[in-house]
């Protein structure tokens, strides 16, 4: 039987303050399982560690206590590249000029052998006039198809942002308050207080709106 893709085992982040006495100031503990491939949403408010834990998930920020398992593979004990064949993070900036400088064909081409396993993308731009959100999109499901992970972070700020992450996400994460809650589907999501809160009236109600469309 093969390993889940993706397992953060009792993963503890502790960032602390002080020289001569450390006091803790933040704390981000995660602790789940992400068996299959998939395209996976991660929303939260600002500040919630949304960052932090993708970067315990790639490799590049040691947790202060637990593991993250990519296919069995610590990626905390592994050398850097690696690491890069295991999970990659696409920061926002770097991820937008890679894209823009990509024609249709190659997103769709098929991904190469070396291709990582699991994909994270923090925050990515949509920009609905330039034509790039149809092939991003599917980029996201080749990437599944082929059998990895794709982790996708949004921060809502348009009624739209909620339309993507209800039709390219099967599953969720919800990041706040130091903790990260695994959250079946969209519907699941949005039934959640905490989710609710951090959306605000106006995206509650255009969440709302699609989990009635959906029904």
């Amino acid at each position: 039987m093969a390993a889940p893709l993706l397992v953060l085992d009792d993963v503890r982040k502790v960032y602390t303050r002080g020289r001569v006495i450390r006091r803790p100031t933040f704390t981000l503990q995660a602790n789940l399982s992400l068996e299959e491939p998939g395209i996976v949403g991660v929303v939260g408010p600002n500040g919630a560690g949304k960052t932090t834990l993708f970067e315990m998930m790639t490799g590049s920020n040691a947790p202060t206590s637990g593991r993250v398992l990519v296919a069995g593979t610590d990626i905390h004990g592994v050398k850097y590249r690696e690491r890069d064949r295991l999970a990659i993070h696409y920061h926002q900036s770097y991820q937008v000029r890679r894209f823009r400088k990509r024609v249709p064909s190659a997103l769709l081409a098929p991904s190469p052998t070396r291709t990582p396993l699991v994909h994270l993308f923090d925050e990515p731009q949509f920009n609905l006039q330039d034509g790039y959100i149809g092939f991003m999109l599917d980029f996201f499901r080749k990437l599944r198809d082929e059998g990895r992970l794709v982790i996708l972070c949004m921060h809502p700020t348009a009624s739209w942002h909620l339309d993507i992450l209800a039709e390219i996400a099967g599953r969720f994460l919800f990041v706040a308050g130091g903790g990260v809650t695994p959250m079946a589907d969209f519907r699941a999501l949005v039934a959640d207080p905490r989710c609710r809160s951090y959306l605000g009236p106006d995206m509650t109600k255009a969440a709302d709106a699609i989990c009635q469309r959906s029904t």
